[in-house]
């Protein structure tokens, strides 16, 4: 190779951590053809430094890049962007008027938002089977690059694809895919046909704002899902109606739990008493864990003046997403973050070395203005509360410290029987810091996972605006995994606070600031039991642990006397007094989730025993109450998963 040709090579970097040298302006496919032709023949898409693009993306030198095959984890969402394509293509061969607007993939599927066309729940049927004829016709799926002029005058009379040109296509061509006489202004990637797409289902219809932004048009968002065959679109449908029932919605509705009344405004939610005693006992364990990590309790005000977002830089960042008061001409924000809060706190107190690490926590109450298409449930609120901690810490303590959360979390992933997935979050576009800031900051977050032997996915430009992140994705019953808790790195914070403590060799330092949380947010952390759990919650959560019900009015004195000896360790239990057939209270305790029942009855009053009925229907009877009670406490203070006392025999 001569010298100049060696110059015109770039360097690519591998997932194993090779590096391979191909031409200057190679795309993704030619790296694959590089590294073996059946890779190459084999490629549908790839991942330059962790994003998804198409096999025709050009790589550029030190590029970390992945090839995309049927066989990658991100096939299911080429194949599903696909599938909007084909949608989209079947309606507007339905309804030639409709006006295509952006087509995603999703989590789960995939939407597509149009204008210009009435439809409804009646329409999908019909749309649906058009979009298996276009699945069958297996058209080539092809990628086709046009000058921004042409594509203007393609979308003469769409504006949101012209809005999507003017600010969004800075090239002077733009892509296109095309299938059969249709095509799409899209940056791909797509899979080779749309037989590849397999089967589909369209899911329902909601409306959608353009851009996500209230004031703009109101558009018809129609939601669909696709897989490569009826075998697993089968096995999606029946887990999505597995969800349904699992839904954190009507089990809080059945439970008592919480509401979200029109009257109290969106995404507030209100709990009820059941609720609040589930989040009661997250909160204890919590607070617990925090004491015995040494961490102190600090508490601050919901709104602040808007000087402080601005020096923390939030106010930059997180304007639109605030809610901003004006008080006698001066303007406020409710909280959108506790951290802030807490480097104040920090910064009234003169340091040393030896002060560190400063551990604060805070079961601390914060609203952000999510759009309101966005709110469901307890998933998306305005207002959440986070079981927040941030440390203050010197650099030679970031390490054991952040090692130490890691640990925190997973005792409360094991407690409430999830698992997690873990992935490094690294620097967003929009952010603050030097690139020298944030290159240590993830450096020093990769090291403690490689080094802790953990797997982790990297989630490229996911960090917080102020420094890179570890999150954790818990795992429900259903495979579904949901935001949770999180490690953040700060090297920003305390220099815009001018945060310092006094080192060992007398001169001013700035400290490195961790952000974490256990849960997340109590919110979603609650949704995500409810739906895990179907409502059955673990002794130690359940709102109602223990029901006694007697036989007939007769022993009604000595169900008392049961609930008194289970109240005085401190379990919550009722007594069912209603005029009910023992059958009919058995199932109407059941069908509350409770963890036990008791029966009593005569026998029971003169041997001093009870009859006990677990949610898993097993008996056992005649047994001593002390022994009951005493198993009871033990399950609870264990916090044990699921009731075992009819397996303690």
């Amino acid at each position: 190779m001569s010298e100049t040709d060696a110059q015109a090579d770039v360097t690519v970097v591998l997932p194993d951590g090779s590096e391979l040298s191909v031409p200057a302006g190679a795309t993704l496919e030619d790296v694959a053809y590089e590294i073996g032709p059946g890779l190459g023949r084999d490629t549908v898409a790839g991942k330059i430094d962790g994003e998804l693009v198409s096999k025709h993306a050009a790589v550029h030198d030190g590029a970390h890049v992945e090839i995309v095959t049927d066989q990658s984890d991100e096939y299911l969402q080429v194949l599903r962007h696909s599938a909007a394509h084909v949608f989209a293509q079947a309606l507007q061969r339905l309804y030639p008027e409709a006006k295509l607007t952006i087509g995603p993939p999703t989590d789960e599927g995939f939407y597509y938002d149009v204008a210009n066309v009435d439809l409804d729940e009646e329409d999908l049927a019909e749309i649906e089977s058009e979009m298996e004829s276009i699945i069958e016709a297996d058209y080539d799926i092809e990628r086709v690059e046009r000058s921004r002029e042409e594509a203007l005058s393609i979308y003469e009379d769409n504006e949101f694809k012209r809005q999507i040109l003017d600010e969004e296509a800075d090239e002077e061509t733009v892509t296109f895919y095309e299938q059969d006489d249709w095509q799409d202004l899209c940056q791909g990637p797509h899979v080779a046909s749309t037989g590849e797409v397999g089967a589909v289902e369209l899911l329902d219809i909601s409306a959608a704002y353009w851009r996500g932004e209230e004031d703009n048009e109101t558009l018809t968002r129609v939601s669909g899902t696709a897989f490569p065959s009826e075998k697993d679109l089968e096995e999606f449908l029946e887990l999505r109606e597995q969800a349904k029932e699992r839904d954190h919605r009507k089990i809080g509705q059945e439970m008592d739990l919480f509401s979200i009344p029109t009257v109290t405004g969106p995404g507030l939610p209100l709990y009820h008493p059941n609720g609040k005693t589930v989040l009661r006992e997250l909160s204890e364990y919590a607070d617990r864990l925090n004491r015995e990590h040494g961490y102190d309790e600090v508490e601050t005000p919901h709104v602040f003046r808007t000087e402080l977002w601005k020096q923390s830089g939030h106010y930059e960042n997180y304007k639109d997403d605030m809610f901003l008061l004006d008080v006698n001409d001066e303007e406020y924000g409710l909280k959108p973050m506790n951290c802030p809060g807490h480097a104040t706190i920090f910064d009234q107190k003169t340091w040393s070395y030896r002060d560190l690490p400063k551990r604060y926590f805070e079961n601390g109450k914060v609203y952000r203005k999510e759009q309101r298409g966005e709110l469901s449930g307890l998933s998306r609120v305005w207002s959440f509360t986070i079981d927040d901690g941030h440390l203050f810490v010197r650099p030679d303590q970031i390490r054991r410290e952040i090692e130490t959360v890691i640990e925190m979390i997973f005792e409360v992933v094991e407690t409430v029987g999830l698992d997690v997935e873990v992935a490094l979050a690294t620097r967003p576009e929009k952010s603050v810091g030097s690139d020298e800031i944030w290159e240590s900051a993830e450096d020093q977050l990769r090291d403690v996972l490689e080094s802790g032997g953990y797997d982790y996915d990297v989630e490229a430009g996911d960090g917080a605006f102020y420094g890179p992140k570890i999150d954790f994705s818990f795992e429900d019953a259903l495979g579904r995994l949901w935001d949770g808790p999180t490690v953040q790195l700060d090297f920003n914070m305390p220099e815009r606070f001018d945060l310092s403590y006094t080192g060992e060799d007398n001169e001013e330092h700035r400290p490195v600031m961790i952000h974490r949380a256990l849960y997340g947010s109590y919110e979603r952390f609650f949704m995500v039991l409810i739906e895990h759990f179907n409502g059955n919650f673990p002794l130690w959560l359940a709102p109602e642990q223990v029901r006694v019900l007697p036989v007939s009015d007769d022993t009604l004195g000595y169900a008392h006397r049961v609930k008194n000896a289970l109240e005085d360790v401190g379990l919550r239990v009722e007594v069912e007094d209603r005029d009910w057939t023992v059958g009919r209270k058995i199932r109407e305790a059941h069908d509350d989730r409770l963890p036990y029942m008791v029966v009593v009855g005569g026998d029971e009053e003169e041997a001093g025993t009870v009859s006990v009925r677990d949610r898993f229907e097993n008996e056992r009877n005649d047994v001593a109450l002390e022994e009951f009670v005493s198993h009871l406490e033990t399950e609870r203070d264990e916090k044990r998963v699921e009731p075992d006392f009819i397996d303690a025999e």
